[in-house]
């Protein structure tokens, strides 16, 4: 049986399970998180970009990144949904490099919020030398960094896919990510999950390392004394918008484990692959412009005088 015929009969059973249970519905979600969360990310850019003081601050330029690839993953993942759900039939070099692009972005969210918990420590840590050590243009070359390193692998792979593909005008009735790469052999199989296996490691590392001696540099401070202080706000908002952003990703995981097992039942997999898609690894991207971007007082400030300005021009007029 040929890579086509297998692509054309596990789609055609992927649509029938969707349309059996009406799994379509599960648009919705996508698209109010989609359109709110774009709008007020875009707002939140807005202020960062045209104020000179945000700009030179490190950390608001990593917020500003991580608004950056929530909103391209959101279009990536609620455009791909919508062809999904209406049928259409796209090229699947198309749909590769839309799941080459999905993976990036995701991936420069998760290493932006990690470099963010590091900025931090290193603000904690070495208040007097922090500026020298990121500077704003250092802070630019970072988040460049950034996404070099979470597009090599995807756009690799996506590489190695087309040099082995026969059919380069086939085309897919469904564009998801699982399917994609749950299609690569074995031996990239494995690549993968050491891909994100290591990735989630690194980070998860990195993260518990810097909260760890932030506690032990800030413990005789008194910050921590108060059941509401901020720094337990700070850590309490942060460790629940890392838990949304990591969850997906390890839910995605088992999902690659569990493609080519015919124990799974079909159904089984398209619910926790539809669960996963349209809710999960959308609501970190909701809270996100809420938890990273309006808590802090410089950014909640230049949002209002924004919209005050706005509002006295068109009064004005």
């Amino acid at each position: 049986m040929t890579s086509s015929t297998v692509i054309f009969n596990l789609t055609q059973e992927w649509i029938e399970s969707l349309q059996r249970w009406k799994l379509d519905f599960f648009l919705i979600p996508p698209t109010v998180i989609t359109l709110a969360t774009v709008i007020v990310n875009s707002v939140l850019l807005t202020c960062i970009f045209l104020s000179r003081a945000l700009r030179q601050e490190t950390r608001y330029l990593l917020v500003a990144n991580t608004l950056t690839a929530d909103i391209l993953f959101l279009i990536l993942c609620f455009t791909t949904i919508g062809c999904n759900t209406m049928r259409i039939q796209i090229p699947w070099l198309v749909c590769e490099l839309a799941t080459a692009l999905i993976v990036t972005t995701y991936s420069s969210a998760i290493f932006t919020i990690t470099l963010m918990v590091a900025d931090t420590y290193a603000a904690v840590r070495w208040p007097l030398r922090y500026r020298d050590i990121l500077p704003p243009a250092r802070t630019y070359c970072i988040l460049l960094g950034v996404w070099v390193v979470a597009a090599v692998y995807p756009f690799t792979l996506v590489i190695m896919m087309e040099a082995e593909r026969t059919n380069p005008h086939e085309k897919v009735q469904l564009c998801l990510v699982l399917l994609s790469l749950g299609f690569i052999q074995v031996q990239n199989m494995i690549a993968n999950h050491v891909y994100f296996l290591v990735a989630a490691i690194i980070c998860a590392l990195l993260i518990f390392y810097c909260y760890i001696r932030l506690y032990m540099v800030t413990r005789t401070q008194g910050i921590w004394q108060s059941r509401f202080s901020r720094a337990r706000v700070t850590l309490l908002a942060h460790g629940v918008l890392l838990l949304l952003y990591f969850v997906p990703g390890f839910v995605f995981s088992l999902e690659l484990s569990m493609f080519h097992r015919k124990d799974i039942n079909q159904d089984v997999r398209v619910w926790i692959s539809t669960v996963n898609m349209c809710v999960f690894m959308m609501l970190p991207r909701a809270f996100a412009p809420y938890l990273y971007g309006l808590r802090y007082r410089e950014i909640s400030d230049t949002v209002i005088q924004l919209l005050h300005r706005d509002k006295r021009q068109i009064t004005a007029s």
